[in-house]
């Protein structure tokens, strides 16, 4: 892997790629799986990690809610890559553009690596803080009524 590694927003040719990565981790239990056209749908939520050699390393959405609350959804990186600071990355990105955006927000994710999260400044807090999370998203989820991910939130007041 090379040291460039370039975060930027997804792109139509990023789909297919962001699907298989995706899918690897619904197969596996960890995420929701999302169909291309999904992917397609909300691509302008999408940041990528590529590099020039590898292409794509990793993915992540932000979603808004409304509000001021978003939610980090779908952060994936290629499993060979686990732990090489390229989700760290995403997130402090998603960060750096709210900061640049927003007055005030609150930034939340659930997890099942809430350590993760708590290194980058999220707290652990209830599910229940999110009803727009659950109605959207939970309901369609097969693990809903055995649901083990975790809550995190960043509260963002920008200097």
């Amino acid at each position: 892997m090379s040291e460039n590694i370039i975060l930027r927003p997804a792109e139509l040719q990023d789909v297919h790629n962001i699907h298989l990565l995706l899918h690897e981790y619904a197969r596996q239990g960890v995420l929701l799986n999302r169909s291309e056209e999904d992917i397609t749908h909300y691509l302008a939520n999408f940041t990528v990690a590529a590099d020039e050699n590898s292409g794509l390393l990793g993915c992540m959405a932000v979603r808004d809610f409304g509000n001021d609350l978003l939610e980090v959804r779908s952060l994936a990186i290629r499993p060979d890559l686990r732990k090489s600071g390229i989700g760290r990355k995403l997130i402090a990105k998603a960060i750096e553009r709210l900061n640049n955006d927003r007055q005030t927000y609150r930034l939340f994710a659930l997890t099942l690596q809430p350590g993760f999260f708590e290194r980058l400044g999220f707290e652990v807090v209830e599910k229940e803080l999110f009803p727009e999370k659950i109605w959207a998203d939970c309901v369609h989820c097969p693990k809903r009524e055995r649901c083990d991910e975790i809550a995190v939130i960043y509260h963002g007041t920008p200097a």
